[in-house]
């Protein structure tokens, strides 16, 4: 199962991970993210030990959301070395 983060554990899990992070930002009522979902979890498997995948809820994180201008779900974050280095949104294909 998918590490969930939130306002008081990012630092620790995000920031501070000596591996790269994938942060899911997601709701429970974006249909998009519900079909973005079984990839993440698949990517979050098949690149284990590698880098980390965790899972952010949006409606929940909201000054989280606003300190990374997360403007449309699903957004991932790409964190490297406790620094954002990319940002994608919308429904992506495994070969993107």
């Amino acid at each position: 199962m998918l590490q969930k983060v939130n306002s008081k554990n990012f630092r620790t899990t995000v920031l501070n991970s000596p591996q790269p992070v994938v942060v899911d930002v997601w709701a429970d009522w974006c249909g998009p993210c519900k079909m973005l979902a079984p990839q993440f979890g698949a990517a979050s498997r098949e690149l284990e030990g590698k880098a980390r995948f965790v899972k952010l809820d949006a409606d929940k994180n909201q000054k989280l959301v606003r300190k990374y201008k997360v403007m449309g779900l699903p957004t991932l974050l790409f964190f490297k070395d406790g620094q954002l280095v990319d940002r994608t949104t919308g429904v992506v294909s495994k070969s993107t």
